[in-house]
């Protein structure tokens, strides 16, 4: 089992465990022998996630891939949701909760154009 798949089963399932009443209504689990795999689970207390995976060459070597979702309620009975890729590039997770960067102040965007202008033509000219 690849290390982002622990980590998002195991934040899972201690969110369970907190609520000692919660119950699996629901679970599947394939894992076949291509190196692809898939699961699903709903609790009791709202939690729902499910997530695919398969191999991928990466290069000379074979790395797994993974595209998942989960949904759970917080403490202050907001839905939270959220989307992930697990690749070559890391993990790679979207949702509204989510903090954001702010944008980048105009001067600040214009001096890095005209900085990698001034880059594009040096090298031109050497």
């Amino acid at each position: 089992m690849n290390k982002i798949l622990c980590v998002v089963v195991f934040a899972l399932i201690a969110s369970v465990t907190a609520d000692k009443d919660a119950t699996v209504l629901r679970q599947d689990a394939e894992v076949n022998p291509d190196g692809t795999y898939q699961y699903a689970y709903e609790t009791s207390n709202g939690i729902v996630a499910e997530e695919q995976g398969t191999l991928k060459n990466v290069g000379d070597e074979q790395a797994q891939v993974a595209q998942g979702q989960f949904s759970y309620t917080d403490p202050d009975g907001n839905r939270v949701s959220l989307q992930y890729v697990a690749d070559e590039n890391g993990f790679q997770p979207q949702g509204d909760h989510l903090p954001t960067p702010p944008p980048i102040p105009e001067a600040i965007e214009r001096a890095l154009r005209l900085l990698a202008n001034l880059s594009r033509n040096k090298r031109g000219s050497v």
